[in-house]
């Protein structure tokens, strides 16, 4: 009797990802502060673009995504439209990647506390993946580079990094570009790269090398986490090869024109951007008066730190009793923390309100 089929190796040991949540038993309409999503939406420019090619969607979408491809050229100053790639989220780039240039017998390094999806990947493509140690929950750049061997293939990197919201400065990024050799490629994940000021997410590294890939999404600071819309920046060598495994309609029509709209509207970014700023300092104050520490954070979220796993989790359910969601990332390696996305000026003081009635009943 033949053996039953199975899946190829490393995939059945891959845990299945899970997202933050969104609902509270008995709680209509709770405060969701668990999936860093922009408390203001999408931008009105790119609802009103989604909504003008509903009438078309018998139409197939656009394989070249030359439009979108060129308008995130412009915006951020890119040399060449044709080193742009889109995916259905950054995820997809990032999983392309590993199937691209990583199987069994080779290396994918990220650090310990670093994106699911990296560990995700190199497991789906046969790969062994390598978590490599921080440096009190800041990537560590000679910490990486001693554990890159010559079977490593991949090397992802966060900055800043979810969830603990660090990040390195760009001489540390230079520093690990010019150590990672070059059957390696070295994968800059920008998906919080907005929110901090002037910084490119690493694209001068791409123009400049032949194994830096750049990875960014739409839905983090331009609000467009439902439609699934990432890009990367990358050598043509690189686009090349992911433009073969990609699906040729891997976009629809209402991401690209959502995409393409939110891109243009710079002003929007701008305001929310300012925004998190504001409310991220006070979030992080308020904890920090409340006894709750945080590592300095440069994305829409901030990692409040516990005592202990117990305290954390009692804060979470007193969270929820308040009507308030948010992140345990205990499968990230903080069973003592709790994510907590910036919300709106309202939102935050909720949350501060909620923790405050915690602390004092956690003191009695």
């Amino acid at each position: 009797m033949p053996a039953p089929i199975r899946p190829q190796p490393g995939i059945m040991d891959i845990a299945l990802y899970r997202g933050g949540a969104s609902t509270i038993a008995g709680v209509r309409t709770p405060l969701k502060l668990s999936s860093n999503e922009n408390p203001f939406g999408p931008s009105p420019g790119a609802v009103a673009a989604m909504r003008a090619v509903l009438a078309d969607l018998h139409r197939y979408p656009s394989t070249s995504h030359a439009a979108l491809r060129g308008a995130i050229a412009r915006i951020h100053g890119l040399d060449d439209p044709d080193r742009i790639i889109i995916g259905v989220g950054s995820d997809e780039l990032l999983s392309l990647l590993a199937m691209a240039y990583a199987g069994p017998g080779d290396q994918v390094l990220f650090t310990e506390h670093g994106f699911a999806i990296y560990r995700i990947a190199a497991l789906a493509a046969g790969a062994t993946p390598v978590a490599v140690p921080e440096a009190e929950r800041v990537t560590d750049t000679d910490a990486i580079l001693a554990r890159i061997t010559p079977a490593a293939r991949l090397v992802y990197i966060a900055n800043p990094n979810n969830p603990t919201g660090t990040m390195i400065s760009m001489g540390e990024l230079v520093r690990l570009a010019d150590g990672v050799p070059e059957h390696c490629l070295l994968v800059l994940d920008g998906a919080y790269a907005e929110y901090v000021p002037a910084y490119d997410g690493g694209a001068g590294l791409v123009k400049t090398r032949g194994n830096v890939v750049m990875t960014r999404t739409f839905s983090k600071i331009y609000g467009l986490g439902g439609l699934r819309v990432g890009w990367g920046y990358a050598p043509r060598a690189v686009i090349d090869v992911l433009n073969r495994i990609r699906g040729p309609f891997n976009m629809s029509a209402v991401a690209l024109a959502g995409a393409e709209a939110a891109v243009h509207d710079q002003a929007f970014v701008q305001m929310c951007h300012a925004d998190n700023l504001d409310q991220r300092t006070r979030l992080a104050g308020g904890l920090a008066q409340l006894g709750i520490p945080s590592d300095p954070s440069f994305g829409n979220f901030v990692l409040a730190r516990f005592t202990d796993a117990a305290q954390a989790i009692a804060a979470d359910a007193h969270l929820k009793s308040c009507g308030i969601i948010v992140r345990p990332v205990g499968e990230y390696g903080f069973p003592e923390a709790l994510r907590i996305t910036v919300g709106r000026a309202g939102d935050v003081a909720r949350v501060l309100r909620a923790m405050a009635t915690f602390r004092g009943a956690a003191q009695v």
